[in-house]
């Protein structure tokens, strides 16, 4: 831990005001929804390898989600998890009402607009419980192995919760969204060359993160370590 930074606990950092946080989770909130919303509907092919568009940015709300915990702590980054939990339901909401209201007579593009936004509801479903779910255990599992590590190693537990947490992301998402639909063989398969491509861009992007942690961490002043936190996604706020 850099000697200029005071070490504080989850509970002390779940009350202070930080300088940047807000910044962060709107990044947060808006990579999520960018992600769902533009890449999840193309699939894309480069040298023979078909796979869904929107994998090439969502591994950076992970990221993101590794520099709210590593940064700010546990507690804060559940009320992240919980405003993007809350705008993904609402645009899921939304895009269900907008889609199915009568297209006017001149209007030839609700086809279309139905293909972008139509997603059916097991899909929408397993989107937002992949999240919920993943994104939880990410978290936690960052904030243990901080403390653990004293810490130290930050490469280890950004990758080893994105490893944890992916892996309960594809392992509700792909069964919910698609078995009886695919093959069992293809469920599987795709969910776990996905589960490793997301692991492996956490891998590449570990230079980025090591640079953005230790600017906010430097601008905040402080380390935050979660001893003493509540880990429940359900624990209140004044409670953490």
């Amino acid at each position: 831990m850099d000697k200029a930074l005071s070490r504080i606990d989850g509970n002390a950092g779940a009350r202070r005001h930080f300088r940047y946080f807000d910044y962060v989770m709107a990044a947060f909130v808006a990579i999520l929804l960018l992600s769902n919303l533009i890449g999840a509907s193309k699939l894309a092919t480069i040298q023979g390898y078909t796979f869904g568009a929107g994998i090439l940015f969502f591994p950076l709300s992970y990221v993101i989600g590794d520099v709210l915990t590593e940064v700010y702590g546990y507690a804060n980054a559940r009320r992240c998890v919980w405003m993007g939990f809350s705008a993904l339901v609402f645009m899921a909401f939304m895009s269900f009402v907008v889609v199915a209201m009568p297209p006017a007579e001149d209007w030839g593009g609700q086809a279309a607009y139905e293909s972008v936004f139509g997603s059916t509801w097991r899909i929408v479903l397993a989107s937002v419980l992949a999240f919920w779910a993943g994104e939880f255990v990410n978290s936690f599992v960052l904030a243990r192995m901080k403390v653990w590590t004293a810490g130290k190693h930050l490469w280890s537990r950004t990758i080893g919760s994105t490893f944890f947490g992916q892996a309960v992301d594809s392992a509700i998402f792909y069964p919910v969204a698609f078995l009886g639909v695919w093959s069992n063989t293809q469920v599987v398969t795709v969910m776990v060359t996905n589960w490793l491509l997301k692991v492996l861009w956490e891998a590449v992007l570990t230079p980025v993160t090591y640079a953005v942690v230790a600017w906010f961490k430097a601008r905040e002043g402080v380390d935050v370590f979660d001893e003493g936190i509540d880990f429940s996604p359900f624990a209140k706020a004044d409670a953490v």
